[in-house]
């Protein structure tokens, strides 16, 4: 074991992927000599070329269908979306295509397609056009799975399982850990998915939370240690979702507190939340609380921001009221 930052383990992963398969390639704006706006593919292109590292127009939806119908006649495409709010611009590629190709053709063909994405815009105040979390949004789109990788060990094992994967996959990165480090394997893994991780164990109360929100969980399980055991799972794959996991975690505490970045309403963290609850509802000591984004946009303003993404503060809080803890 090694420490390095997601970063580091995610270009290790794209590294290895494309020197083990050479059907597979990486393409978006700025992957190439540029190395990524945020340094993630950097080198890639010195040690592969431009025919397997490119850089395209501006266009999403040349990007996302171009590497859809590569998919189909053979080559594993990994295609990077700068940030998540412009995949609205290839949705219909997603949505239509990707995701329907499989079941259109009768199962005879496969779409191995990784699509990279990258959210956590309140991180660094970048506005409401550069940081949006819509991973809740390919949840309900049939046919594709749903990642989000929180650490450097998940997020470069879970990688390499999407670019194997025969489905597409929509992965997404937050630049709000792109320098956070933890340790990683020197030798090649993967992680499988839709597996969760039970990341810190504990008996009064869970936490189930992606990406930032994991770690906030986390710190704030260290700070109750001695007066509030708390468990930390991390989902990982949103979709398929490992169920059973959480479900278990649940039933031991009997109480939950699901936090994840983006909304609310009809997000991933209120499905956890109806998960659990249809699956635990005779073990819970409580209804479960759902900490995320209500329904407007994110700010630009740091305060403002504060006010609207959920912190350790609201972790706390919702562990703190829960009934009879």
């Amino acid at each position: 074991m090694g420490e390095e930052s997601m970063r580091a383990a995610i270009n290790d992963a794209l590294h290895e992927e494309l020197a083990r398969d050479e059907s597979a390639y990486l393409i978006g704006e700025d992957v190439a000599e540029a190395g990524g706006t945020f340094a993630v593919t950097r080198g890639l292109y010195d040690e592969f070329g431009g025919e397997r590292v490119i850089d395209t127009p501006i266009s999403e939806s040349a990007i996302v269908g171009s590497s859809a119908g590569a998919a189909l006649t053979g080559s594993r495409p990994i295609a990077e979306i700068m940030y998540a709010d412009f995949i609205g611009l290839a949705v219909d590629q997603i949505l239509n295509q990707a995701g329907l190709f499989q079941y259109m053709f009768g199962g005879d063909t496969s779409v191995p397609l990784t699509i990279r994405t990258l959210n956590g815009g309140p991180t660094f105040n970048a506005g409401p056009q550069h940081s949006k979390s819509l991973h809740g949004l390919f949840m309900q789109m049939a046919g594709v799975r749903v990642v989000v990788a929180s650490t450097p060990y998940d997020a470069k094992g879970l990688l390499k399982s999407a670019i194997r994967a025969d489905d597409p996959v929509l992965f997404f990165e937050h630049m709000g850990l792109y320098n956070r480090e933890g340790e990683v394997p020197e030798e090649s893994y993967t992680v499988p998915l839709g597996e969760a991780a039970v990341e810190r164990p504990g008996e009064d109360v869970t936490v189930v939370a992606t990406q930032m929100m994991l770690h906030h969980a986390l710190d704030v399980a260290d700070s109750l240690e001695g007066d509030i055991s708390v468990e930390v799972v991390s989902p990982r794959t949103l979709k398929p979702l490992d169920t059973e996991t959480l479900v278990e975690s649940a039933k031991k505490t009997g109480r939950v507190v699901v936090a994840d970045e983006s909304l609310i309403q009809n997000g991933p963290a209120s499905y956890i939340a109806r998960v659990i609850e249809e699956e635990a509802f005779y073990h819970l000591e409580a209804p479960v609380e759902v900490l995320g984004v209500d329904d407007t946009p994110i700010p630009f303003s740091p305060d403002l921001v504060d006010a609207v993404v959920p912190g350790p503060d609201d972790v706390e809080n919702a562990i703190r009221e829960m009934p009879r803890l």
